[in-house]
């Protein structure tokens, strides 16, 4: 069993541009145990919006190093880079972005949802990129809900962004080994999740209460990191519940990063502002 190690509960938000009410529930900045290869995870929302034909967003900005995975549950987004991809994503779809060795991109509320209000819910993660892979040339992976494959079980199913869950592969194609399982289970659901032996392996509660390991009870909002011991961990829903499970393995490198740029070491963390101030992305 992989023992917990902290719960945290909901932290106050922060406002990214004028479209994302954003809680910070983990850094790599200020770690509290080993996620490698998770960096961060920003939760936006559920916030209600009403209906405007201003634009909301973040503008433009660079990132190098790593990768966004970025799920809607609830709302609409749309973005452009510097290369001239654009995308619209909504409930249920999932943008997984390789910034690799640069992109400037720009993100804001789908013009639909823009128009109509409404709630509004995203989590976006960051991904690491192993060191050979760090320069790779930068991609996109619009994932729509309808791609991703769901596993059912009794009185829960999970829907399978990445990795692979009882012998049913993810939608995406990823660098190194990560499961990013969306989870529904109905109330008095138990169910035992195996994970990976060495993996870190985090839990965020967005919907529900659920008691974790016969050991604690998590609300909505609380985040839960796991030791890497162990192989499995249990789960009994005390009410309807959703939650998403992340868990990958640990990429035993250096990380110096700096506002959107991770990289290895000093002195490619200088070479990532010098490129995206002197235009090379």
């Amino acid at each position: 069993m992989k023992m917990i190690v902290q719960i945290k509960a909901a932290v106050a938000k922060h406002w990214v541009g004028d479209g994302f009410p954003v809680r910070t529930l983990f850094s790599y900045r200020s770690p509290v145990i080993t996620v490698s290869p998770f960096l961060l995870l920003d939760y936006a929302g559920p916030e209600d919006f009403k209906p405007t034909d201003k634009i909301r967003g973040v503008d433009k900005h660079p990132h190098r190093g790593f990768e966004t995975v970025t799920i809607v549950y609830s709302g609409q987004l749309e973005h452009r880079d510097n290369a001239g991809h654009t995308g619209k994503i909504g409930a249920g779809d999932v943008q997984w972005m390789t910034a690799g060795r640069g992109v400037l991109h720009e993100e804001w509320h789908g013009e639909e949802f823009s128009k109509a209000g409404g709630v509004f819910e995203v989590v976006q993660l960051w991904v690491n990129l192993p060191i050979k892979d760090k320069m790779t040339k930068p991609k996109y992976q619009e994932i729509i809900a309808d791609r991703i494959p769901v596993l059912n079980g009794d009185g829960w199913y999970c829907r399978i962004i990445a990795g692979n869950y009882l012998g049913v592969q993810g939608a995406a194609t990823t660098f190194s080994s990560i499961n990013v399982w969306d989870m529904h289970s109905e109330a008095h659901t138990q169910q035992k999740i195996e994970i990976p032996e060495g993996y870190s392996t985090i839990l965020l509660l967005r919907r529900g209460k659920i008691m974790v390991n016969d050991a604690a009870t998590l609300e909505a909002g609380h985040i839960t990191f796991f030791d890497t011991q162990g192989d499995a961990i249990e789960i009994s829903t005390l009410d309807d519940a959703e939650f998403l499970l992340l868990s990958g393995e640990v990429i035993d490198e250096p990380i110096v990063g700096a506002g959107p740029f991770v990289m290895h070491s000093e002195e490619e963390l200088k070479k990532a502002y010098a490129d995206y101030r002197e235009g090379r992305f």
